[in-house]
C-alpha cells in the first residue's frame, strides 16, 4: 500500500480509536509481508518541532500510540518510517512511534543504516526504507544506498526496498529521469535510485510519497512501483481526483527473488478518507497508461483483472 494517515489529533480522529479504519479492505491486507508508509507520528506529544504557531501550509500529523495496534490488527507486518512526517513531533515523537510499533508486534524500517528482517518460513526477507531526510536512510546518497542494500542481500534471501521519493501533488503522476523537487526540497532521483538499488541486490522497489499513483517498470527482471498513491487519510489527505485513487499491490516472488506473479487491486479513499476497494478499478487504467507512457516496452502490462504481466526488461 501507499501512504497512510490515520487521523490528526486532537480534532481529527476516527471513532473507536480507528479500529474500523481498514474494515472495507481487510480481506486484501494479507500476505507474508504486508507493508505500508506511515505518514505520521504515533505519539501523545502535543508540540510539533516542525510547524510553529505561525506556520502556513505546514502539516503535522499524529495519532495516539495505541493506533499501532490498529495497524497490527488490520494485518500489516512492517511499517516504513522513512518519510517527511515521521518526525513531525521531533526525535521524541519518532521514538514514541518506533516504541508503539514494537509494542504492537510490528516491524519498522527507514532509520539510518537500518535493515529490517522478517522471517517467512525458512526465508529471511530484508526490508529497507529510504527517504531524502537526515533522520532517515537517505536516498540522496546513492552510493551509500547501494552499500546498504548489498549488505542486506548478503544476509537475506529476498530484499524489498521501499522509498518515499519524488514530487507531490495531482500533477506529479509521471516519472522522468533526473532530480525531482517539491517546495524547494530535493526529493531525489527516483529512477536512478531505484535502478541502482536493484543493481545492488534489491528484488523489488515499492514507492510512496507523491500522493498519486505512478507507473511501474521492469528493470533487470525486477519490479519498480514508483508510487502506490494514497491509501488512508482520515480527514487529512485529499481524495479529489487522482489523489483519491490508490491500490493494493500483491507480489509473489520465488526464493531467489525472481518473478512469479503479481496483482494490483484499485482502491479509493471515500469520505472522510477511508479506503475501499474501487468498484470501477480506476487504478488499473491509470497505472497501465502511465507505465506505457513513461517506460515504453519496459512498462508493466496489466490484464483487465489487474494481473501483472511477465517481466519484459
Amino acid at each position: 500500500m501507499g501512504d497512510i494517515v490515520m487521523g490528526s489529533a486532537p480534532e481529527s480522529l476516527p471513532p473507536d480509536d480507528g479500529r474500523h479504519l481498514f474494515d472495507a479492505v481487510a480481506d486484501r491486507l494479507t500476505g507474508d509481508v504486508v507493508l505500508a508508509n506511515l505518514d505520521q507520528a504515533l505519539t501523545d506529544r502535543t508540540t510539533s518541532t516542525k510547524c510553529g504557531a505561525d506556520s502556513a501550509r505546514c502539516y503535522a500529523f499524529r495519532t495516539p500510540p495505541s493506533y499501532a495496534e490498529t495497524l497490527g490488527a488490520a494485518g500489516f507486518t512492517v511499517i516504513n518510517l522513512a518519510n517527511n512526517h515521521s518526525r513531525d513531533f521531533g526525535e521524541a515523537g519518532l521514538r514514541d512511534t518506533r516504541a508503539a510499533l514494537t509494542d504492537a508486534g510490528l516491524e519498522h524500517t527507514g532509520m539510518p543504516g537500518q535493515i529490517t528482517m522478517q522471517q517467512v518460513g525458512e526465508l529471511r526477507v530484508a526490508i529497507v526504507g529510504f527517504a531524502p531526510y537526515g533522520w532517515t536512510q537517505s536516498l540522496l546518497d546513492i552510493p551509500a544506498a547501494r552499500q546498504l542494500v548489498s549488505r542486506a542481500a548478503q544476509d537475506a534471501d529476498l530484499v524489498l526496498v521501499t522509498i518515499h521519493a519524488g514530487g507531490e501533488g495531482r500533477d506529479q503522476s509521471h516519472v522522468r529521469p533526473g532530480t525531482e523537487m517539491f517546495l524547494g526540497e530535493d526529493r531525489g532521483d527516483p529512477m536512478a535510485f531505484s535502478r541502482a538499488v536493484i543493481d545492488a541486490g534489491a528484488d523489488a522497489v515499492l514507492g510512496a510519497g507523491p500522493h498519486v499513483l505512478r507507473g511501474m517498470e521492469w528493470y533487470r527482471g525486477r519490479l519498480i512501483a514508483y508510487s502506490l498513491g494514497n491509501f488512508t487519510g482520515y480527514e487529512t489527505l485529499s481524495n479529489n481526483g487522482p489523489a483519491g485513487i490508490g491500490g493494493v499491490l500483491t507480489l509473489r516472488l520465488a526464493p531467489d527473488g525472481t518473478w512469479d506473479a503479481g496483482n494490483l487491486v484499485g482502491t479509493v479513499m471515500v469520505d472522510p478518507g477511508v479506503p475501499e476497494v474501487d468498484p470501477a478499478q480506476q487504478a488499473l487504467d491509470l497505472v497501465r497508461s502511465l507505465s506505457r507512457t513513461d517506460f515504453g516496452e519496459c512498462g508493466v502490462r496489466l490484464s483487465p483483472a489487474g494481473e501483472l504481466g511477465e517481466p519484459t526488461c
